[in-house]
């Protein structure tokens, strides 16, 4: 099925259903807004969990006609919030998230929050400080006026808190790499940044990971 709506967001969906671990077991979706990316990794781990601070989030989510059988939404901040139990999803995501908190914080609570073994996604955005990044940012403007344009407009579930971006993509992928060592860093032409990151650990099946994508 297609997406109701299409933003700078959604379009890194594929991206992060596409790190699912085989078999995964138990997911996360931090900051599930409302909760359409939650619902896509229901098709790909035995049970899910969004979790957003937003009440009005949480409800879009949770009113929505078609929620499936292994998603259950929480409202709740997923920096604080002790129901979530640390070290026990073999998946986490989280997009447009991070900065919405101390970026530090975030990461290291997310990558408390995955399983040894299992595996970490971030999408992410940063803001332009050098003039290499101002032209590799003019370059996605094309490629972001081509898909909106393809997809009916750059739109969003109504209410979805905002906020502005403080840390530079060095300072994002420098913190990155120190939190999450071995992680994968890439910037996208959509003014995103995605990180995976493999928790080290035996992952279910007694496969060991080092740390590395």
């Amino acid at each position: 099925m297609s997406d109701p709506y299409w933003n700078h967001n959604v379009h890194h969906h594929p991206e992060v259903l596409d790190a699912v671990p085989d078999g995964c077991g138990k997911a996360l979706d931090a900051g599930c807004g409302d909760g359409l990316l939650t619902r896509k990794l229901a098709a790909r781990a035995a049970s899910v969990t969004g979790v957003d601070r937003s009440p009005e989030m949480i409800k879009l989510a949770r009113e929505h006609a078609r929620v499936p059988g292994n998603v259950t939404y929480l409202e709740a901040d997923f920096l604080a919030d002790g129901s979530l139990p640390e070290g026990a999803y073999d998946f986490v995501s989280a997009v447009a998230v991070v900065h919405h908190a101390p970026f530090e914080e975030a990461v290291t609570r997310l990558a408390r929050l995955t399983a040894p073994g299992g595996r970490l996604v971030i999408v992410g955005m940063a803001a332009n400080r050098t003039l290499l990044d101002w032209v590799i940012s003019a370059c996605g403007v094309p490629a972001s006026q081509w898909h909106a344009r393809r997809r009916g407009g750059k739109r969003g579930p109504a209410g979805m808190p905002m906020e502005d971006v403080h840390m530079s993509w060095g300072q994002i992928r420098q913190t990155a790499r120190r939190l999450l060592p071995g992680c994968d860093f890439r910037r996208t032409l959509l003014w995103r940044y995605v990180v995976v990151w493999d928790k080290p650990g035996e992952k279910p099946g007694g496969e060991s990971r080092e740390g590395g994508p």
